[in-house]
């Protein structure tokens, strides 16, 4: 690819997928051998973190590079406000093509868990709320009701409804390879594939693999915070790791297509996911004051996923070993596109992470926390600090005036974060200088500086 020429950029999101399902980032079994590839030509991200472990503040903030709170996102059921200049709205502005492809989750605005005041759930998304996104169009706001592991349907750009038949990943990947077929062939395209797996079936309390999952992988080994903490994990993991099989899978026939059609070196893919999940594990504590069942939480099984980008300046089969947080990818994505939004956009853009441009960089990413609590948290090389705020719900309110002490772990000799240290005296020290950086993430995202206490 030419210095000069623009990339084509492909987005390819899943839905609460932890980091360590990958081959590249630690999984035994052959699982993911498309993008374990990948990461050999391009560069993978060791240490990459969720901004905000639910479905639509994740979404929110991808669509925008703003926090979920600066939004008024910071929960499911709420709409993207259409004030808003998007990343749809920038990278149309450039020339790009758009393309996009699966889960919305953005176009619904109601309580928590309660029938939307403003449905889209199950119908056609007007071109008012797909956030700037004007192109080619296969989506449904909350795929997982107009959906289950086989068949469904989905939405195109002028609200037709489009059936599928067969396993949903295949499906959505079919939706995203007919898009080649009418691209303009003199613009470069950004196209998003957000699929909905590997997320549990929400009506059927269930990961829903591929037909023969739990046979195909029974010999898993589970991570070990899953193996010591219970959950569900035992039962449902072989058809997560169907899922993920199948996503890699799909993934490769994307590759194919666009070596088919002679871009592949000509685009740039960019592999992560919203979330992770730790199967029922965390959450359990008496500060809870949500709900919880998979995410929700400051835990690495929640906010650590698997992030690899390839093609452009991203190659080489690097290793990022940097704490690195996916609320930069909005901007990322825009720097590829030649569109620098400096201070319009959180994060930062992580091809000056891989080329260590800013030599005082910290290491740390921060999180918030919703629907389970209102929960804070900064996340470093060396430790994880959380804080909530106490008698506040998480499902009716996105901030708080006063924080208390929620967890502390020291990754170095507990990388599990089975040991939570917040009042153990020998890290009190650790903790008060944790507790000043995490104000000044919170005093910087949010505009004002709550108190924490004990």
């Amino acid at each position: 690819m030419s210095t000069t020429k623009r990339p084509n950029i492909i987005f390819y999101f899943t839905d609460q997928q932890r980091a360590d399902t990958c081959g590249c980032f630690g999984q035994p079994l052959n699982i993911t051998p498309v993008l374990d590839e990948l990461s050999q030509e391009g560069v993978k991200f060791n240490k990459a973190f969720s901004p905000q472990p639910v479905c639509g503040p994740c979404r929110a903030l991808f669509q925008t590079g703003k926090y979920a709170t600066d939004t008024n996102c910071f929960r499911n059921n709420k709409m993207l406000p259409k004030d808003v200049k998007t990343l749809a709205n920038y990278i149309e502005e450039a020339g790009y093509e758009t393309a996009y492809i699966g889960k919305w989750h953005l176009a619904s605005e109601g309580e928590l868990e309660q029938k939307p005041t403003i449905d889209h759930t199950v119908t056609a998304i007007p071109k008012e709320f797909r956030g700037g996104y004007t192109g080619f169009w296969r989506a449904a706001d909350v795929l997982e009701f107009t959906s289950h592991g086989y068949d469904g349907f989905v939405f195109d750009e002028n609200n037709n409804r489009v059936d599928f038949k067969g396993y949903r990943p295949d499906c959505i990947t079919d939706l995203a390879l007919d898009f080649f077929k009418e691209r303009d062939k003199s613009k470069p395209f950004f196209m998003t594939i957000s699929q909905i797996e590997p997320h549990h079936q929400n009506d059927h309390a269930h990961y829903e693999g591929p037909n023969g999952s739990k046979e195909k992988y029974k010999n898993f080994t589970l991570p070990h915070d899953l193996a010591v903490l219970g959950g569900n994990a035992a039962e449902e993991y072989p058809d997560y790791l169907g899922q993920i099989a199948s996503l890699d899978e799909n993934l490769g026939r994307l590759v194919a297509k666009l070596k088919e059609e002679g871009i592949y070196d000509d685009t740039v893919i960019i592999f992560a996911s919203d979330h992770g999940s730790h199967f029922k594990t965390r959450n359990t504590d008496a500060h809870l004051n949500g709900y919880d069942d998979y995410k929700r939480s400051c835990h690495d099984a929640a906010l650590r996923v698997p992030l690899v980008i390839a093609g452009g300046p991203f190659k080489g089969g690097l290793t990022s070993e940097h704490v690195v947080s996916t609320d930069s990818l909005p901007k990322t994505i825009l720097a590829l596109a030649g569109v620098d939004v400096g201070d319009k956009m959180i994060g930062e853009n992580l091809l000056d992470v891989v080329q260590e441009k800013d030599p005082n960089r910290k290491e740390e990413a921060f999180a918030q926390i919703s629907e389970s609590r209102v929960g804070r948290c900064i996340r470093t090389d060396k430790f994880m600090y959380s804080v909530y705020a106490p008698g506040v719900n998480g499902g009716q309110k996105g901030s708080a005036d006063l924080y208390r002490d929620d967890f502390l772990y020291d990754l170095d000799l507990d990388p599990y974060e089975l040991t939570n240290l917040i009042d153990n005296p020998k890290y009190t020290k650790i903790k008060l200088e944790l507790r000043e950086r995490l104000l000044n993430w919170i005093e910087k995202a949010e505009h004002y500086r709550p108190v924490i206490e004990d």
